[in-house]
């Protein structure tokens, strides 16, 4: 990675791809953002605002919404924003084209669907070589495009790499801390996820801010089990990428998670925005079975998301466990 970053690459223009792009721009610093869809990239030039994903904030100087890939190739840094199981396919369309020196940012939280793979790894089968990194933690969108303060992980096996990704892409507000616990970020941010859909399923159903904790604490436990069991470092659990990110998530309807739990909880239509822990709960299910991890909570929303069990029959399940130690 190159000492003075002069160019960001930033793959998806969403509300967390365009919230990340203003962070990025510093002056005299190019950010590309692009976006597939080249009549809402032309919007994007028009309003200097993505009025679709996130309304009311402009962008900031030296953002440059673009349509074409070729405009990512001499880019110093790569922020790949696409969903979890969009990602290979991402990968696919810039093997060749992104400077082999230029980290990949993934800033997605899932496993991939069909191969259980975390996000590094896909991107290690399609870019073998390619220096990678993931971006996780407690943060909206919206906040961070608005400058309030927020603090995330970033996370690469070199502590280098790690070290110098934080610094060029911190802010005054948006703190970045590195970690070399690629495979603990990774985790946090992809089983919280599945955690918020049951935050957000109690909540709809009005089962009480006492449940709620609960399945917070409950869940967490879950995620540190089987986090553990696959070789993830404790600390990187209780940290930003883990505890943190859980809490956020768990606990707001500004969570697509959330929100998406809540809407199955009341009975009502789905969100229409993407929920990444439904395409992650039953890959985290299968997972945690080939590892002998009991995940009661995510088990409870993977069977409530496919059909084979209702709400009151889920939380029925729960309630009905043998009584036990905590731990």
């Amino acid at each position: 990675m190159r000492a003075d970053v002069s160019k960001i690459a930033v793959l998806g223009a969403g509300a967390w791809g365009t919230a990340l792009a203003n962070a990025a721009a510093r002056p005299g610093r190019e950010v590309v953002l692009w976006a597939r869809d080249g009549q809402h990239v032309a919007e994007l030039v028009r309003d200097r605002e993505n009025k679709r994903r996130l309304p009311g904030v402009k962008f900031s100087e030296g953002v440059a919404p673009q349509a074409e890939l070729s405009s990512i190739a001499d880019a110093d840094i790569v922020l790949c924003v696409v969903p979890a199981q969009a990602l290979r396919n991402m990968a696919e369309h810039v093997k060749g084209l992104i400077r082999s020196d230029a980290p990949l940012v993934i800033c997605a939280k899932g496993i991939e669907r069909g191969t259980n793979l975390l996000l590094t790894d896909v991107v290690a089968q399609i870019l073998p070589g390619q220096p990678t990194a993931i971006l996780s933690g407690p943060s909206f969108a919206d906040d961070v495009a608005r400058g309030l303060p927020t603090a995330v992980t970033v996370a690469a096996k070199d502590e280098t790499l790690a070290r110098a990704l934080a610094s060029a892409l911190g802010t005054p507000t948006l703190r970045l801390y590195h970690s070399t616990d690629v495979l603990g970020v990774e985790i946090g941010g992809a089983t919280k996820n599945v955690l918020a859909i049951g935050c957000g399923i109690a909540a709809g159903r009005g089962l009480g801010a006492s449940a709620g904790a609960a399945l917070i604490a409950r869940g967490f436990a879950e995620l540190s089990r089987f986090a553990a069991s696959r070789g993830a470092r404790p600390e990187t659990l209780m940290g930003l990428s883990g505890l943190g990110d859980l809490v956020l998530t768990c606990s707001s309807a500004q969570s697509r998670n959330f929100a998406y739990g809540f809407a199955l909880g009341r009975g009502d239509a789905l969100p229409e925005k993407l929920a990444e822990g439904a395409a992650t709960a039953p890959v985290l299910l299968e997972m945690a079975r080939t590892s002998g991890v009991d995940m009661p909570i995510a088990r409870a929303v993977a069977e409530i998301l496919s059909g084979r069990l209702t709400v009151d029959e889920a939380i029925g399940i729960l309630l009905a466990r043998p009584q036990k130690a905590e731990g």
